[in-house]
């Protein structure tokens, strides 16, 4: 599995979700963690598949890719700790242990996969 395929959809959560606990709460550290990390996930994603096209990999966006997910896991990760509610620090921190996970695990075999282009 590429990581682009679950970077953009898990920056589109986190943005819908800064931009939800603004819209229900007024929560401003919401909308900027949620909508930061958000938009800097899809950049992420967006530059890896743009790499992809190009048969090559993009380790500056798993870097960044590994990096805002392992902050999310400590920050939301403690949050849950303190507060004890499961939403939303509690679903983001696991989600985001999972993610960054998977992109140590990217990054120890290699990036992504590319397939030999067809003669």
């Amino acid at each position: 599995m590429h990581d682009f395929c679950f970077t953009i959809p898990y920056g589109l959560l986190l943005l819908c979700g800064g931009v939800i606990g603004y819209a229900k709460k007024g929560s401003t550290a919401s909308l900027g963690g949620g909508a930061g990390a958000g938009f800097l996930l899809i950049f992420a994603g967006y530059l890896s598949l743009q790499a992809f096209h190009k048969h090559k990999n993009s380790y500056f966006a798993l870097i960044l890719e590994t990096v805002i997910a392992a902050a999310l896991s400590f920050i939301m990760g403690q949050r849950y700790m303190q507060t004890g509610k499961i939403m939303p620090a509690g679903i983001v921190a696991g989600i985001s242990i999972v993610m960054a996970a998977f992109y140590l695990f990217k990054i120890a075999t290699g990036g992504n996969h590319i397939p030999p282009k067809a003669e």
